[in-house]
């Protein structure tokens, strides 16, 4: 059990005293508060008036974190009924062998529709909303330190899930699955729009939870309530912290295996065609990395719910809160190494197997742990009678339910018998169901006095927990038995005789039990929320929470910051919740006029400057919608308006951004107390740095999962996706493959006038993958031969390094460059000349047979090599000279020069001086070209010294003018 310590002030100096401070705060100036005397007469109104939310048609500008979370948590909601709704349907067309409610491809893309909305549009965006709205309120900040981005992160979501949901209604809805694992996502079997709504709009979706998470860890890291220690941080805020990591670390390959799949669907790529060297089992591993992770950063909120509910039921605190932490992290670490339990049955090495099988036992020690602490904080206070309390009793129960069964599954035996059954249905809608559904109920009834000082009816509520909780086991206890008898998964029908008519009508009836206490529930809330609300910001305390969203709160979250020293600071401080409203504690005003919050350290939560906030803004809002139209465009194939939207959505972040930073006179204020602090900083001591970083950590997961992606295929079909090099060029090609090669510059050898030369000579060889992918190791390289074409040119001799493999399916010419080879020669005497008279070829195949004089060359796919007299480097230096220019003038801006706004001008000025320099210097390289005064190698190679510089630019500046304020 955590000791308690001295309530209020002296117990934050205390703990200050305890260890060396963060920053060099004087942790004595806490004495200060709370202060005495009066406030100034208007201070109150001033706060109010600053953070006023607007009203009518201008509401859409709002930005406040209280008006968003409310919004996310609606919206969440509402696509869970509707997804709710769906599986109804499905119900009805199972509950009698034969039915015909439904057609077979309808029912296909319901069960779809089912598992996509509940995953992606309601489990993670539902408990991101209440993080939205709660985490500010726990740990006393005025707002999340990133109100814009929560605004566009919720506009994102809701416009591309109401177009990815209304899909269905057009028959445009995907019909493979929730996963939608190829072949059967693929062109071939899926070959129109249906799946590419699900990639784009599903990896859309995505980035908006991505963006949602990166500004709850900096809000847990840097906006907590001066002396509330990472110890004395709530369980909850723990969660959200554990949640937004997990979620930068997983989303990456969703996004990954989307695109990649796109990609295939496109371009006919061949990532996951086993006939063509590619792997089925690839999507499967992305996927699935994302997929079981995903599982627990649903988990760890609601948990953590549980465990914030559970302390007030009990009117105790929380029995081995530590280890209750502990086992939060542990849950996250270890759920990163269990995906392939969900692939036993793919064939997978018994070593393999024998691991994730261990690891799936393993991960339930720690849910063990929390279940267990659950049950003693309950048993050892004095638990309150009401619905909250039902709902996380019945949520116990049915998540142990739920944990017990996934222990069977994680055996590998019995998972082979009980996978792709309706076992599997029963067991993660158990766990599900148990560990966020009612979870979240039970928090809509303990939270709703917080929201508008009003509760849901007691009686209603006892309806709604017990409808659901019998129509729970009524619904999914006989699918247990049905999975067990044999019926698999995502059909449409049974055949009778088999004595699945009965479970299965049981399970429709369960269904409906459950609809009838979701319909209650719904009727409540209207007749709650239709009932005017409190108008002053009084969160009825009416449970006895001792966390601080109990606090008065308004838009302004809290009147004044208080300095906290337990986990529970309104058990400990009898007269904190009066002081904090009289504005006795930090920023009890607005210091500048503005909107603020008190940014402290990561650790110790010392306080280290005044958070200056935006304000109401429309750039949010037109940023997803153009974001959205350049997604979801591309479902149709409207390529120009897709561009057209993306630059508009650039225009927006930019302008969005560029009003983020107002410079004000005030260098420092009194931020309370007479204590005065700095209204600006730059650096790893700014909040915007922290999610700068984050920004970099996310787009380095995506590399690591396109790396193991081409490891993965690589190491599957290792004769698909080499090719041998020429004698002499292997150092180079380590070295530069990676470069040019994936940003594209090698598809100046063109795919056209590759097939032309082929024709004129009589070619029938095919090429190799698309311009710009060969250096990666990405798609078509499936070359069963390699040849040298050797052409006498005016200066010297220049060889093409060729790739050729048998006709397929009509693949382009591509690949990627090498700066130069020593001594590269073919190791044999010319062929006879063309008849052209200006090239002599030969060929070498790759099994070393006899080489043929005289056979058609195939067109080169890009490795060109020179002799060294003849190399100029000027253009490719010429480039990165503009690049690392640019990059020292953007890191001077960003991190030295004092005022952010002439900063940030200086910043894109350079940005666009630095493009207009790489453009001019690319049209003086093509004229140089064209003149004959460049070797096409040069040309080539400048081309993607070029590419390079134009993103790495673009990579320098964004995530910097984006995030630091």
């Amino acid at each position: 059990m955590t000791d308690r310590v001295a309530p209020g002030v002296a117990g934050a100096v205390a703990d200050a005293a305890t260890a060396p401070s963060e920053t060099g705060f004087d942790a004595k100036l806490y004495e200060r508060f709370p202060t005495k005397g009066r406030r100034p007469k208007g201070e109150l109104e001033a706060l109010k008036k600053v953070w006023e939310t607007p009203t009518g048609w201008r509401a859409f500008s709002a930005v406040n974190n209280n008006f968003i979370g409310f919004l996310f948590i609606v919206t969440a909601f509402g696509f869970f009924v509707a997804a709710g709704v769906l599986s109804l349907v499905m119900r009805v067309q199972l509950a009698a062998p034969l039915a015909d409610f439904v057609p077979q491809e309808t029912y296909n893309q319901l069960f779809t529709m089912h598992g996509s909305v509940m995953m992606f549009l309601f489990a993670v965006p539902a408990v991101e909303a209440i993080a939205v709205m709660l985490l500010p309120q726990m740990i006393a900040a005025r707002d999340l330190p990133f109100p814009r981005l929560s605004a566009y992160s919720y506009w994102a979501y809701l416009i591309g899930g109401v177009v990815f949901f209304c899909s269905i209604f057009f028959s445009l809805a995907p019909n493979g699955g929730w996963f939608m694992y190829p072949p059967l996502s693929d062109g071939v079997y899926s070959k129109g729009i249906n799946a590419d709504f699900w990639l784009l709009g599903i990896g859309f979706i995505e980035i908006s939870a991505i963006a949602g998470a990166i500004e709850l860890i900096v809000g847990v890291l840097r906006t907590r309530a001066p002396g509330m220690t990472l110890p004395k941080m709530p369980v909850y805020a723990w969660a959200v912290l554990i949640f937004g990591v997990m979620i930068i670390l997983a989303f990456p390959a969703m996004i990954m295996v989307t695109f990649l799949l796109e990609l295939e669907r496109a371009f006919n790529w061949p990532l996951f065609d086993a006939t063509r060297g590619g792997d089925p089992l690839l999507y499967q591993h992305l996927f699935w990395f994302f997929g079981h992770p995903d599982v627990y950063i649903i988990f760890i909120p609601a948990s953590a719910m549980v465990s914030a509910m559970i302390v007030t039921v009990a009117q105790k605190p929380l029995v081995g809160h530590e280890i209750v932490v502990l086992a939060l992290i542990a849950t996250g670490f270890i759920s990163f190494g269990v995906w392939a339990h969900h692939m036993f049955t793919v064939g997978l090495p018994g070593l393999s197997a024998g691991y994730f099988s261990a690891a799936s036992m393993a991960v339930a020690i720690p849910a063990g742990a929390q279940v267990f602490a659950w049950i003693a904080t309950l048993a050892s206070g004095k638990v309150q009678r009401n619905v909250p309390s039902l709902f996380l009793v019945g949520g116990i129960l049915i998540f142990v339910m739920g944990g017990l069964t996934g222990v069977m599954v994680g055996m590998v035996a019995f998972d082979g018998q009980a996978h792709d059954t309706y076992f599997v249905v029963a067991h993660f809608h158990y766990v599900l169901i148990g560990s966020m559904v009612f979870p979240l109920f039970a928090g809509f009834y303990y939270w709703m006095p917080m929201l508008n000082g009003r509760q849901f009816s007691e009686r209603w509520g006892r309806w709604v927990f017990w409808l659901s909780f019998v129509g729970v086991h009524v619904c999914f206890l006989p699918m247990h038995l049905t999975g067990l008898m044999g019926m698999p998964r995502r059909v449409d029908t049974y055949l009778p005789g088999r004595s699945f008519d009965v479970p299965n009508l049981i399970s429709t009836i369960g269904a409906f039990i459950m609809a009838a206490g979701v319909l209650l529930f719904l009727i409540d809330a209207i007749r709650c929320f239709s009932r005017k609300g409190n108008d002053d910001g009084n969160a009825r305390n009416v449970y006895n929470g001792g966390t601080l969203e109990w606090l008065s709160t308004g838009n302004y979250a809290v009147r004044s910051i208080p300095v906290v020293s337990s986990l529970e600071p309104l058990w400990a401080d009898a007269k904190l919740r009066q002081d904090v409203e009289a504005g006795r504690y930090f920023l009890p005003g607005t210091a500048t006029g503005e909107r603020e919050t008190l940014i402290t350290s990561s650790s110790r939560a010392e306080p280290q400057y005044v958070q200056i906030m935006p304000g109401p803004s429309w750039w949010p809002l037109l940023a997803a919608l153009f974001t959205a139209g350049c997604f979801l465009l591309l479902t149709v194939k409207a390529l120009t308006l897709s561009a057209v939207c993306g630059v508009l959505a650039v225009v927006c972040i930019m302008r969005w951004v560029w009003s983020n930073d107002r410079h004000i006179p005030q260098k420092q204020v009194d931020a309370g107390g007479g204590i005065m602090l700095p209204t600006y900083v730059t650096g790893p001591q700014s909040h915007g740095w922290w999610a700068a970083v984050l920004l970099v950590v996310v787009l380095g997961m995506i590399y690591l999962m396109a790396l193991f992606a081409y490891l993965y295929l690589f190491g599957s079909h290792p004769d698909w996706w080499k090719v041998a090099a020429p004698r002499g060029t292997k150092a180079c090609a380590i070295t530069w493959c990676g470069c040019p090669a994936g940003l594209g510059g090698p598809a100046v050898n063109g795919e056209v006038p590759a097939r032309q030369r082929d024709q004129r000579r009589g070619d029938d060889a095919e090429h190799g993958v698309p311009g710009g992918c060969a250096g990666v190791g990405w798609p078509r390289l499936v070359e069963r031969r390699a040849a040298w074409r050797c052409q006498r040119a005016g200066r010297g001799d220049l060889c093409h390094v060729g790739l050729a493999r048998q006709r397929r399916d009509g693949g382009g010419a591509g690949g990627f460059l090498l700066p130069r080879a020593l001594d590269a020669r073919p190791g044999a005497s010319p062929s006879q000349q063309d008849p052209g008279g200006a090239a002599h070829s030969f060929h070498v195949c790759r099994d070393r047979r006899r080489r043929r004089p005289g056979a058609a060359a195939p067109v080169a796919v890009g490795w060109t090599v020179k002799s060294r007299k003849q190399l100029s480097w000027w253009p490719i230096v010429a480039a990165f000279v503009i690049w690392f220019v640019h990059f020292m003038v953007i890191w001077a801006a960003v991190e030295i020069w004092p005022h952010q706004k002439l900063a940030n001008a200086v910043a894109w000025g350079a940005t666009v001086i630095a493009l207009l320099a790489v453009g001019a210097h690319w049209v003086r390289v093509k004229a140089r070209h064209a003149a004959g005064a460049l070797s096409d190698w040069n040309y080539q190679f400048a081309l993607g010294a070029v590419a390079i510089a134009t993103v790495a630019m673009l990579f320098s500046v964004v995530p910097s003018l984006v995030f630091l304020p």
